[in-house]
């Protein structure tokens, strides 16, 4: 009895999945192209110049400004007679002040381009700065599906990690500090004109940025699978990111100078990318937009810690796919079955989280806003994700505790 009540509940939800499944059918979602190789990050402002822009804001962030990461490339933008207005004042999680604040800087300095050089977070707050310029509305009413109206002035961006593939994507994400919240914009419109994938760029990041911005890119393919949006196109690059992820990632992680490896998580990245724009995601996200609004735990982190819990979860549901994930990847026999083959991913995802020195719960978690969280965990996975589980708030509140460092140690 209990199961026909679960099932007659999930009516709503799944009337909502199979409606939006064909029409994200009948959506163009533009793939950019991409320039690619090593030095091409200095050969992209001939790319831009062919829009002609002539004065370009550049959205990055202040260590990579430091760093010098952006030298060459603002030189190159120099020489193809394009002026660079930068703006560095972005936090890990951007904010409406940090939108508001770049938006200013453009329309003081006569901008006519953004171009977003960095990881996730100045690749979603150009993206949301750009789309100020020609939708002359609040970020709130931005948030949600479709609400763009003009498409962006030209925006073109500049991966400098291998992670959200945000270049590719239709999404943008913003936190609203006083509300706590982490908000999604989501149009086609916010796809770049234009992208390119320099492994040199990332020669320098950190193995803890490899690390969690790999598993970023994982949950998005994962997630992009096992969800009930799996067309041939999202199925294809969600299983080309997961093989090359659970093989490679380890690798980069402990050798970050093999070009070769980190040219192939920028295109696990995107493949994930442009899996996930067309799948949407799960509770893995969920949850983590929910840490990074509430905490300001970097989307990254979260996402690497909370995968394994959602993948227990939604295991028996998503017993098929995982598995073919798993063998796909090489973790196990064509006569294994697909229950074991499950399993051997999930380990497979643990181990390599206990290897790259990934926690097993959220630092920041507290228990007393667990129910509070929960809320809106729920509310924003049901029914906007097409997970293969429903979960429901007691559910949610189990693996919010086996998250929290208060209850689970």
């Amino acid at each position: 009895m209990k199961r026909v009540i679960k099932a007659l509940q999930n009516v709503p939800y799944r009337t909502s999945h199979l409606v939006m499944k064909q029409t994200f059918k009948l959506l163009n979602f533009p793939i950019p192209p991409v320039l690619k190789g090593p030095g091409m990050a200095r050969r992209f402002p001939e790319i831009i110049k062919l829009t002609g822009v002539t004065k370009i804001l550049v959205v990055t962030d202040r260590p990579l400004l430091s760093m010098g990461l952006l030298d060459s490339f603002l030189c190159a933008l120099e020489t193809n007679g394009i002026e660079a207005v930068i703006f560095d004042n972005i936090q890990s999680n951007p904010t409406f002040e940090n939108v508001e604040a770049g938006l200013a800087l453009y329309y003081s300095t006569n901008c006519d381009g953004v171009v977003a050089f960095g990881g996730g977070s100045p690749i979603d707050c150009g993206k949301i700065i750009a789309a100020k310029v020609t939708n002359r509305k609040s970020i709130e009413k931005m948030r949600g599906l479709f609400k763009l109206t003009s498409k962006l002035p030209p925006f073109f961006a500049v991966p400098t990690t291998t992670g959200s593939g945000s270049e590719g994507t239709i999404y943008a994400f913003i936190t609203d500090v006083q509300n706590h919240e982490k908000l999604a914009i989501i149009d086609p419109k916010l796809i770049a004109l234009a992208t390119v994938h320099d492994p040199e760029l990332i020669l320098s990041l950190p193995p803890s940025l490899t690390a969690t911005t790999g598993m970023d890119a994982l949950t998005h393919a994962i997630e992009a699978y096992i969800g009930k949006y799996d067309t041939p196109f999202v199925k294809d690059n969600a299983l080309q990111a997961t093989e090359i992820i659970i093989n490679n990632l380890e690798n980069c992680f402990h050798n970050g100078q093999d070009i070769h490896l980190r040219s192939k998580m920028q295109q696990a990245a995107f493949d994930s990318g442009l899996a996930f724009t067309r799948a949407y995601v799960g509770y893995t996200h969920a949850i983590a937009h929910a840490m990074g609004g509430y905490y300001s735990v970097p989307h990254g982190l979260a996402n690497a810690i909370v995968l394994p819990y959602i993948l227990e979860f939604s295991r028996k549901s998503s017993e098929k796919k995982l598995a073919e994930l798993a063998f796909y990847s090489g973790l196990g026999e064509a006569m294994f079955d697909d229950e074991t083959l499950s399993k051997l991913l999930i380990e497979k995802i643990k181990s390599m989280n206990a290897n790259m020195g990934i926690p097993k719960t959220i630092y920041a978690l507290k228990a007393n806003d667990i129910p509070e969280l929960a809320k809106r965990i729920l509310k924003e996975g049901n029914p906007t994700y097409p997970v293969p589980r429903i979960m429901r708030f007691q559910e949610c509140c189990d693996i919010l505790k086996m998250l929290c460092p208060e209850i689970s140690q």
